[in-house]
C-alpha cells in the first residue's frame, strides 16, 4: 500500500526537539502538524523574498507601465 504523501525523516538534536515539543503542545498539535506548519511557511517566506527580488529588479525608472485595466483584459 503506498502512501500518496510522501514522509521525510528529519533528526535534530536533543534541544531543538524539545523546543518543538514545548510549542507544538502550547498549540494544541501534533508535533508533526507543528513542524510541517513551520516548514510550508518558511516556504511561502522564501518564495515571497525571491518573488520580491524579481520584482524589485524589474522596478527600473524606465519600465514600462501597463494600467490596471489593461494588464486584465
Amino acid at each position: 500500500m503506498s502512501n500518496k504523501n510522501p514522509q521525510i525523516n528529519i533528526t535534530f538534536e536533543e534541544e531543538t526537539t524539545h523546543l518543538l515539543n514545548t510549542l507544538a503542545e502550547q498549540e494544541h498539535k501534533t508535533l508533526s502538524a507543528f513542524v510541517k506548519e513551520l516548514i510550508i511557511d518558511a516556504l511561502d517566506r522564501r518564495e515571497d523574498m525571491i518573488l520580491s527580488g524579481i520584482a524589485e529588479s524589474r522596478d527600473t525608472q524606465n519600465a514600462k507601465r501597463v494600467s490596471h485595466e489593461d494588464a486584465w483584459k
